[in-house]
Order: structure tokens, then C-alpha cells, then sequence
């Protein structure tokens, strides 16, 4: 069984939510820090009150590493400690690395992200250098089943400078790069009909939606945009297929949850917002 069969089952069990560990000191709660520890200690204090909270509503967890290389040793540290806390709990984790590099140093890379202190189930890779910046991770899903999801068509206002640009055919970039990972992903195909290559599809564009759902079938998606970045649960239930198919991502959205729920535990606030998140999805669907 493939990391990418594993997360259909969790997202089959628990729902579609990802849970966005992109952990800012500054997301803390007021008078939440412990002075006796570091930044990057009391972060982890905070990610791992959150993973436990949320660990039975969530389909998996994704750690941005840009948050914790800002805080230098102290903050690889962290990252370290919240990738272990996730498997730990048995969840899966997503590392959100978007590494784009080819040859060696995408070996290494690989190595230093699918091994080692810093081992997750899946990481995220940019695919502009071409498919051998693809290929020094694919032994890794070949041998121990871990999964990419590399973008295709992102949530960024920026999307559109390149990847909506038209080819001499008539395609997108969008659908190159689609269409060339899900032709490569067929040689790593799982028990649940989905390839060890994901690609990550942002849920604020829906005008493309049901087409680029049908066109990638063998594809399990990561959806950001959700909440933060204006994605709604009716334009991010077209992404999905009967409720799978897709993982949807939300970081601030529940990490500041306490925010908009006045008197209530940063981490309980996470959970609420969790459901609240796997439900309107659901319903979503149902009305598909």
C-alpha cells in the first residue's frame, strides 16, 4: 500500500481536511509562550496541542518549512519535532518544501526529505526545470511508497502570468504539466486508483473545475485556498470525487480560529474549525 492509498483512507475516514501547520510565533495566543523556552520550543508546545486536537478530524497535516528555516537552527529543530509528532500520531504528514532542483541536487533533497530528521509521507516539488527535477524522488515511491504532489495550477493571483498561458495547441501550461505528470504517474498507480504523484490544484479557479477532475481521474489532489485565500466549500467540492480524490488545506484559517471564537482554547477553537470545514465540504458534495 502506497502513502497516497494511505491518505485516500484517511480522507475516507476522517474527511478532506489538511490541517496547515504553517506556524508563525506570532499565531501563538497571548500569554501562551513559555519565556523558559525558545521560539522554536514553544511552537512545537503549540503544534503538538493542535495535532492532538484535531488528529481525529483531519485527513492529514501539511508543515510549510519556510516558518521554521526563518528561526534558523532553532526552527529546524521544530520542524523536525512537529514532522515526528504527526506520524506519531499516525496521521499523514505533508512537508511543503516546493523543492524545484534537478540531478544531484534533487537527490539529495530527496534523501534529506524522505529520510532522516526530517522524513514525510509526502513532500511538494515545482516542476518548471522539467521532469528530471521530478525523477530523483520517484525511487522513493517506487521502494517505500512516498508521494509528491507538485503543482500544477495554483490558488496565487499569480497563476496567471504562466500557467494560463496558451500553447501553439490550444492547452494551458496548466495542462502540459498535468497532462505530462499524469502520464508519468501511471507506473506508480495504487490499490485505490490513484498515482503516487498528486498534483496540487488550487481551489480558488473554478472555472476549469469539473474538466480538470475528470481529466486527471488517476490524480489525488492537494487543494489550497480554502478560507484564507477566498475558496469556498460548493468550489472546492468540485475538485473532489464523492467526497475523495483531494485533500483540502487550511492553515490560518485554524490556527487563528481562537481569534473568531471568543473565550474558547486556541485548540479547541482548531477543532471547531475543523468540523465546521469537513462538514460545509460535505455538504457541498452531497448537493453535486
Amino acid at each position: 500500500m502506497t502513502n497516497m492509498d494511505k491518505l485516500y483512507e484517511a480522507v475516507e475516514a476522517r474527511g478532506p481536511v489538511c490541517v496547515g501547520l504553517d506556524t508563525d510565533f506570532s499565531y501563538l495566543p497571548e500569554g501562551y509562550a513559555d519565556t523558559a523556552l525558545t521560539k522554536g520550543e514553544n511552537i512545537v508546545r503549540f503544534n503538538k496541542a493542535l495535532i492532538e486536537a484535531t488528529k481525529a478530524v483531519a485527513g492529514c497535516f501539511k508543515v510549510q518549512i519556510a516558518y521554521y528555516e526563518a528561526l534558523g537552527l532553532d526552527g529546524l529543530r521544530a520542524y523536525a519535532e512537529t514532522l515526528k509528532a504527526v506520524r506519531a500520531a499516525g496521521v499523514p504528514v505533508i512537508a511543503d518544501i516546493k523543492r524545484g532542483d534537478i540531478a544531484k541536487t534533487a537527490e539529495m533533497y530527496a534523501m534529506g526529505h524522505f529520510t532522516g530528521d526530517f522524513e514525510a509521507d509526502f513532500v511538494t516539488l515545482a516542476p518548471y526545470m522539467g521532469l528530471d527535477s521530478i525523477s530523483p524522488y520517484l525511487p522513493y515511491a517506487e521502494k517505500q511508497g512516498k508521494g509528491l504532489f507538485v503543482l500544477c495550477r495554483t490558488s496565487n493571483g499569480g497563476a496567471k502570468d504562466f500557467e494560463y498561458e496558451k500553447l501553439a495547441d490550444g492547452r494551458h501550461v496548466y495542462d502540459l504539466v498535468g497532462d505530462k505528470l499524469n502520464e508519468l504517474g501511471k507506473g506508480y498507480m495504487g490499490e485505490h486508483g490513484y498515482s503516487s504523484i498528486g498534483l496540487v490544484i488550487g481551489g480558488t479557479h473554478i472555472e476549469e473545475a469539473t474538466e480538470i477532475r475528470a481529466k486527471y481521474k488517476d490524480s489525488f489532489f492537494l487543494i489550497p485556498g480554502y478560507g484564507a485565500q477566498g475558496g469556498k466549500a460548493e468550489d472546492i467540492a468540485q475538485y473532489l470525487t464523492k467526497g475523495n480524490g483531494g485533500t483540502v488545506n487550511s492553515s490560518r484559517g485554524i490556527l487563528l480560529a481562537y481569534k473568531k471564537q471568543p473565550g474558547v482554547a486556541f485548540d479547541e477553537a482548531a477543532y471547531n474549525e475543523c468540523v465546521n470545514m469537513k462538514e460545509a465540504i460535505a455538504h457541498a458534495c452531497s448537493l453535486l
